[in-house]
């Protein structure tokens, strides 16, 4: 019973990971006008949020050793829930900057434990439902952002409900501290298998290099598409903001619902098999949004979404097969760092383009970029067949 619970509660952890990943791509189109600034600073949001997660993503190992998984996660969400509580009492565009550090920071430490943990310790099943609750939390933000917006208030009123969700997890992870006793002292004692190589001799491991730039291409797909989705459905396709951020809540929407599938399918396929299921998906998908037809948009952004749902989970579980179990905390790390770096840059890099050349670039820009990583996930795969780590 303590196990059930356990994953349960690492379960409710994702959820508040993904809350507030997408509220800023779903209230972005009202926020920019009230803040009286250019529509691309949503990317400078993005990117000061994603950097805190790539430094407390490179230190989550020692931080997670001294004080534990348990409080690491709990501190983390409550951190979070700080930060968008301040984000929704805000009246300035600086502010908010500032307020995007703690935010960031508090997601890094957690996503790499629960993470590596799940990978070492649970099937491909788990660690699809796993991220299938990220998308859970990922969708009920736009879709609360877009209730109140409907309803004629501020995206500030989004903001706050959310926040109060966190707080609501961050009792839970409280009253759930005494069930990581015995499995944390267990994970401690796995740490001293772990691998002590150097950053450089870890970066010229046979294949990181094509993975780390699978994380990279794959998170700037779905960080960009997220953020600048509702921008482009205003400014190109002509939607109001409210019906947009509905849009986006279809786009994580689809993201949820495939990891909950994915999950049954990893007991029949590989984590190889869908990482490619999903990356013929996406292309369905961005087919779809390039018809001139207003009826396929929604298609469209639930393919993206659906298909981006296996590639994630997939690449994570397969770190330990890729790179053997005592370099795994490692590598993730990494992995999870290079992740959040195309978080960082893209979204801003491609909002800065997108202010000169327009938001109809979008589609072309996520085919550029899903090409990439194709060809690099294909080099990863030839890579690892040649080594045999342990």
């Amino acid at each position: 019973m303590k196990k059930r619970l356990l994953l349960l509660v690492i379960y409710l952890a994702f959820i508040s990971l993904g809350l507030p990943d997408s509220l800023l791509g779903s209230g972005w189109p009202s926020m920019f006008i009230s803040f009286d600034v250019p529509i691309h600073y949503g990317g400078i949001i993005a990117m000061i949020v994603a950097s805190g997660t790539v430094i407390s993503s490179l230190f989550s190992a020692k931080l997670i050793q001294r004080f534990g998984v348990a409080k690491i996660t709990t501190i983390s969400v409550l951190m979070t829930a700080l930060a968008l509580l301040g984000f929704a009492h805000s009246e300035n565009f600086i502010f908010i900057c500032i307020l995007a550090i703690p935010l960031g920071l508090g997601a890094g430490c957690v996503d790499v434990a629960l993470n590596n943990y799940v990978a070492l310790h649970y099937r491909a099943i788990h660690m699809n439902w796993l991220h299938c609750f990220w998308g859970v939390g990922a969708a009920i933000g736009p879709m609360l952002m877009a209730r109140y917006l409907a309803m004629g208030q501020s995206w500030k009123e989004g903001y706050n409900a959310v926040s109060w969700v966190q707080m609501g997890l961050v009792f839970i992870l409280l009253l759930s501290i005494p069930l990581w006793g015995k499995r944390a002292k267990n994970q401690e004692a796995s740490r001293g298998s772990q691998s002590k190589l150097s950053l450089m001799k870890l970066i010229s491991l046979p294949g990181i290099k094509s993975a780390l730039s699978v994380f990279f291409c794959y998170c700037t797909i779905e960080a960009t598409f997220g953020l600048w989705g509702a921008s482009y459905l205003v400014l190109v396709r002509d939607f109001k903001a409210e019906e947009a951020a509905k849009f986006v809540a279809i786009y994580y929407a689809g993201i949820t619902i495939g990891r909950f599938i994915s999950g049954f399918v990893s007991l029949k396929l590989n984590n190889q098999a869908l990482v490619k299921l999903g990356q013929g998906l996406i292309v369905l998908g961005i087919v779809t949004l390039i018809l001139p037809f207003q009826a396929s948009i929604l298609p469209g952004f639930f393919l993206v979404g659906f298909g981006c749902a296996p590639i994630f989970p997939s690449l994570l579980h397969n770190t330990p097969h890729n790179f053997g179990k005592t370099n795994s905390e490692s590598i993730m790390g990494l992995q999870m760092a290079f992740a959040y770096i195309g978080i960082t840059l893209m979204p801003f890099i491609y909002g800065k383009i997108a202010s000169y050349i327009g938001f109809s670039s979008l589609i072309w820009f996520l085919v550029i970029i899903l090409s990439i990583k194709i060809y690099m996930n294909i080099r990863l795969n030839k890579r690892v067949l040649t080594q045999h780590y342990t």
